[in-house]
């Protein structure tokens, strides 16, 4: 009886796309099928496609179907390696030829008798010394990749924005991005308003795409601007390229990514100007923007800030952000509101950046000890609330270092029109320069002459003190 065969051909790398790899396959393997006299009822392939990743191979999974349903009984391969780089792979072939009865033959290996014990073993000592290959030569590659590493050598691939297509020389044009939003970030400034800036004036991506916060995200928090070379995740040294940033500056800006606060989220944290900045007139806590139950502020859950120590003062946060924006605005309106831009900065931030990335660090390892079991729970509290204090210090102080780039623009008696458009983070920190805002109690009830349907906000019980005369 004459067998009816199908052709199966694979190629891990295909660098051309043009698939030239599995036709030259599939020529021999038909060559092969005619001297023995089989039928050709099908070809599966899979270009581009490793059998050592376990990826899904559809070509593969089509040539089981074929073998499970009985249209075929044999199967011409060019080598044992284009079938299987994994032994269960193997196994689960060897389950669905040897009841049925399938031949393999190979072009480059010979038959493959899965029916005998002998046939068998010879197959798995194939499979076993396919993966031996993969495995060493991806060691080889591992290790190639890690000289090269701590050599400080690119090891080339896509060329990286801001760079030339050899990966070290500098382009200026994109330099100069990288260093204007790398200051945006630390004054305030969003991912999602870099990359609408970035696409807004036609700046691609290295490949000519569109920025999306993500992506910008990689751009900035890459050791590459700084001039490092990165390993696995890991620093491992100095590159042999010049740096587009200052080391301290890349590694604020890093610190300032792995922030889980910058995250995009849909809760309250980011969607209000004054939270984590305003301050509780009893405890001096920051004030967090919460959902909770408004108390005497009326019915419902509308937004409102809470002390963190605890219900010290509820203020409902739309208000509150409607009032301190308005004094604001008028501020930045003022004649003299532009000599608050060209106040000079006269405060190194180096060491303030590094102080910050130590004690950011100090308190990430506090969270793993506590996730790890190695400390109580109140032992982390009492921690991390020092060192929460000691970050919100720095922050302040590396905002009034900044005081210049975040206002820069701002300033002057277009404000009102200017405010309106800016970016919420930009807000956040061109509030946190020019005031501290501390939220007393007042008296309770509606004022005298309120009826159903007024809105109500008591300013008397809002202190606002300037930091910039």
């Amino acid at each position: 009886m004459r067998r009816r065969a199908v052709i199966y051909t694979r190629m891990s790398r295909d660098r051309e796309g043009a698939g030239l790899g599995v036709d030259r396959q599939r020529q021999d393997c038909m060559d092969l099928a005619e001297r023995l006299g089989w039928k050709i009822i099908g070809h599966h392939s899979d270009n581009d496609l490793s059998a050592y990743s376990a990826k899904p191979r559809p070509g593969y999974r089509a040539l089981l179907d074929d073998l499970e349903e009985g249209r075929a009984d044999a199967v011409v391969v060019w080598h044992t390696d284009r079938l299987h780089r994994r032994p269960v792979e193997l196994e689960h072939y060897i389950d669905v030829c040897d009841p049925r009865g399938v031949i393999t033959q190979t072009v480059k290996a010979g038959p493959l008798d899965l029916a005998t014990p002998s046939g068998r073993m010879v197959a798995r000592m194939l499979g076993s010394a396919g993966r031996y290959e993969v495995e060493h030569l991806i060691e080889r590659q591992q290790a190639a990749k890690l000289q090269a590493a701590t050599s400080g050598r690119w090891k080339g691939g896509r060329r990286p924005f801001g760079y030339e297509a050899d990966g070290v020389t500098i382009r200026k044009s994109e330099a100069a991005e990288i260093r204007r939003v790398t200051d945006d970030l630390l004054a305030g400034m969003s991912l999602h308003a870099i990359a609408r800036d970035w696409n807004a004036r036609g700046i691609t991506t290295s490949t000519g795409g569109v920025w999306k916060p993500t992506e910008v995200r990689k751009l900035l928090a890459r050791p590459r601007n700084a001039g490092l070379m990165e390993h696995r995740g890991e620093v491992v040294g100095r590159a042999g390229w010049p740096a587009i940033v200052e080391e301290p500056l890349w590694q604020a800006v890093r610190a300032m990514l792995s922030d889980v606060s910058r995250r995009t989220t849909t809760g309250n944290a980011r969607r209000w100007l004054g939270g984590g900045l305003y301050l509780c007139g009893i405890c001096g806590a920051a004030l967090r923007a919460t959902t909770a139950g408004t108390g005497g502020l009326g019915r419902g859950h509308a937004p409102a800030y809470r002390c963190e120590q605890g219900a010290h003062v509820v203020r409902r946060c739309e208000p509150l952000d409607d009032f301190v924006e308005h004094i604001l605005i008028e501020r930045l309106s003022r004649p003299d509101a532009a000599d608050l831009a060209r106040t000079p900065t006269t405060v190194d931030t180096t060491d303030l950046h590094v102080e910050r990335l130590a004690i950011q660090a100090r308190l990430d390892e506090l969270v793993d000890r506590f996730a790890a079991g190695h400390i109580t729970g109140q032992q982390m509290e009492r921690g991390s609330a020092t060192l929460r204090s000691q970050l919100e210090d720095l922050d302040r102080q590396l905002a009034a270092a900044a005081g210049a780039s975040v206002l820069d623009g701002v300033v002057g008696g277009d404000a009102a029109e200017i405010w309106p458009i800016l970016d919420l983070s930009r807000r956040r920190a061109i509030l946190d320069t020019l005031m501290c805002v501390t939220v007393h109690r007042t008296r309770r009830g509606r004022p005298p002459g309120w009826r159903p349907g007024d809105s109500y906000f008591d300013p008397r019980g809002i202190e606002i003190a300037w930091r910039t005369s």
